[in-house]
């Protein structure tokens, strides 16, 4: 099994919280994923998330509590997969891609409240915004449902 840190990062503008997405492009389907990527050995999950933040979009974030883990169980056409998405604060910077590090096509920024409505990797739309709602921290989620891009 991968194991596949990533930030969950937010601003609130207009008295709305929006979260910050990386939009891919796989087959014919808009794909959005948080940032985050494979962790180097030697290298712990946070520092793994903070590297991927700065290197594909240019930003520093202190990487601060797991906000949930989630298993994707995908092995009958790849590896399974254990997403885990950490809060991500004091975030330094503009994000702009760098084509060098990432594949994404534009980074967007989504009101939690819209999440469920985008095809989103891995699909925990609806854990996000339970994590805004219920402002506590919640753990091992199980397995995450998701449909396949491609």
């Amino acid at each position: 099994m991968k194991v596949r840190p990533s930030a969950l990062i937010w601003r609130t503008r207009d008295a709305q919280t929006e979260v910050l997405l990386m939009h891919y492009r796989y087959g014919e389907a808009d794909v959005f994923a948080l940032p985050g990527g494979n962790p180097d050995r030697g290298e712990t999950l946070p520092q793994t998330v903070a590297r991927e933040v700065q290197e594909e979009l240019g930003v520093s974030v202190t990487i601060g509590e797991m906000v949930f883990a989630g298993e994707m169980l995908l092995s009958e056409r790849a590896d399974d997969v254990l997403h885990i998405v950490f809060a991500a604060r004091d975030s330094q910077g503009e994000p702009v891609l760098n084509p060098a590090e990432t594949t994404a096509l534009a980074v967007r920024w989504v009101p939690v409240g819209e999440l469920d409505k985008l095809n989103l990797y891995p699909n925990v739309g609806k854990a996000i915004q339970q994590w805004f709602d219920s402002a506590i921290d919640l753990g091992y989620i199980g397995r995450i449902e998701q449909r396949y891009f491609g």
